[in-house]
């Protein structure tokens, strides 16, 4: 990696650093705490699992290609009980490989090599997904999607008396199609919105994030009501 740029983290943070290489460990945990975070390490899943069973953290960063349980492989089963924001870093080029990725649950990916830079603004990105709590937007609060509701405010979807975790960017998604809803929001639309640089892969990469919202949202994800696609046009949040 080359020279680490001077500057300041938008905001503070808890982060957590998962990668088998002890040299990228430091020299990430370093630059991040440089840059005004708080940064634990850990050397692989197990000891991932350890610091998150006792910790709680803003966002993780996550090597794919790790020994034993590796990085996509985490990430789903991390989906399971956290909402944590989850950032891979992979070395692989390939979109598949990066697809596979998101549909586990991960925020977003970022391929080695890489920019520290590139890196820190990433990171910054995601955390300003995260809604803040004391905004309070004019219109409905909350919105009904059949046996779903959404609360706008607190950026909560619950079927019945069961909440359903989000990620930051399903929760991003969210926001955005509540703030437009009954409205065609195009792909390109949705990869600015969400913080993202232009191209086919984050247009794909969108696809993906919806198919795995519209699972959380739907009862028959395979003829969607409620985030439905309009050809031509995009993707629409279509509440009853």
């Amino acid at each position: 990696m080359n020279e680490f740029p001077a500057g300041g983290a938008d905001v503070e943070a808890h982060l957590l650093i998962v990668d088998d290489d002890a040299r990228i460990r430091e020299l990430l945990q370093k630059f991040l705490i440089r840059h005004g975070f708080l940064v634990s390490a850990a050397r692989d899943a197990a000891q991932a699992r350890r610091l998150l069973s006792g910790l709680e953290f803003d966002l993780i960063v996550l090597d794919v290609m790790m020994p034993g349980e590796d990085g996509v492989s985490l990430t789903a089963a991390l989906r399971t009980e956290l909402a944590t924001p989850i950032l891979l870093l992979t070395a692989r080029g390939e979109t598949e490989d990066r697809i596979a990725g998101l549909e586990a649950g991960a925020d977003d990916y970022l391929a080695k090599p890489f920019e520290p830079k590139e890196l820190l603004l990433r990171i910054n990105a995601i955390l300003r997904r995260i809604p803040n709590e004391t905004a309070a937007d004019a219109g409905p609060k909350v919105l009904t999607l059949g046996p779903a509701r959404y609360d706008i405010e607190k950026a909560e979807l619950w079927r019945g008396e069961d909440l359903v975790r989000l990620t930051a960017t399903e929760v991003q998604l969210m926001r955005i199609f509540s703030a437009n809803p009954g409205v065609p929001l195009s792909r390109t639309q949705l990869v600015e919105e969400l913080g993202r640089d232009g191209g086919q892969a984050q247009e794909r990469a969108v696809d993906v994030q919806i198919t795995r919202l519209r699972r959380k949202i739907e009862s028959d994800p395979r003829q969607p009501r409620y985030l439905q696609t309009v050809r031509g046009a995009g993707y629409m949040l279509a509440p009853d």
